[in-house]
């Protein structure tokens, strides 16, 4: 994905169009920018009388527009409080599709007032780990990184100092592991060896050592224990989550369908 943080996301995807590329990431007008993709709008009006030009009309945009926006204002009590896009993410490199979730999650951990700081020791954090291709679950490594520098009142030297002596987030310490495999020129030292201390490292990738896994038994258990309506994508939302998927159907089975309400009755008081 392209997220829009810094603003500058419709000129880029202009400029990746007129470069050669055969597709660009956007999004419907009424829920584009900041930290989702490029307004699609903006991006098809740009090219309308250009070589370039993607065939959409606008007019078949504004209904899905209009539509979404309305989506959205159903779902207002969920915004993340953004007014705008920040070139900031410049600086601390944190992805769009991470940045909302981190600022609920520092909030929860009573950082709401201390987000400014956060943002600045995930630039830090990531520097510390090697400035890492941040992608989920490398991403969480370093917001958890962040996250323990700010609460612990921690900076990037003084992480380096005392690292030997702190007690890091278990992400941290996996990663530095090799648990979600080696970065690219690999971990950066002392820190690795002050971080994990007498704890394993994988070597080479580690999902090597994991043993196969047999889907056709594994869907054989969910239908056994959660009935025959089990389809592929509870499967795999099992195998990829399977704590998440349990809690799921623990609701489901408590609270029934509530996809089957209208999201006024479900988020509001009635």
């Amino acid at each position: 994905p392209t997220p829009d943080t810094a603003g500058t996301g419709v000129a880029s995807m202009l400029a990746a169009a007129h470069a050669g590329a055969d597709a660009v990431d956007a999004a419907i007008d009424s829920m584009s920018g900041m930290t989702s993709q490029p307004s699609m709008g903006a991006i098809v009006a740009a090219l309308q009388n250009d070589a370039k030009s993607t065939g959409i009309a606008m007019d078949d945009l504004t209904p899905l527009i209009e539509y979404w926006e309305s989506v959205r204002f159903s779902y207002a009590a969920f915004e993340s409080g953004q007014k705008s896009g920040s070139a900031e993410v410049y600086s601390h490199e944190m992805p769009g599709g991470q940045y909302t979730n981190l600022q609920f999650q520092s909030t929860s951990l009573g950082l709401a007032d201390q987000w400014s700081q956060v943002k600045v020791a995930y630039g830090a954090a990531n520097r510390l780990l090697g400035d890492i291709v941040k992608v989920t679950p490398s991403s969480k490594v370093v917001g958890d990184l962040a996250q323990f520098m700010v609460t612990n009142g921690l900076d990037e030297s003084s992480v380096r100092e005392q690292a030997a002596s702190l007690n890091f987030p278990s992400s941290v310490v996996e990663y530095f592991q090799g648990a979600i495999g080696i970065p690219f020129g690999g971990f950066p030292q002392p820190l690795q060896t002050q971080v994990v201390k007498d704890l394993p490292i994988f070597a080479g990738r580690p999902g090597e050592s994991l043993p196969p896994l047999d889907l056709d038994n594994v869907l054989v258990e969910l239908k056994s224990k959660y009935g025959e309506s089990i389809a592929e994508t509870d499967l795999m939302s099992y195998v990829m989550y399977p704590k998440v998927y349990e809690q799921f159907q623990a609701d489901l089975d408590l609270y029934g369908d509530v996809g089957k309400l209208p999201t006024r009755a479900y988020i509001e008081p009635m």
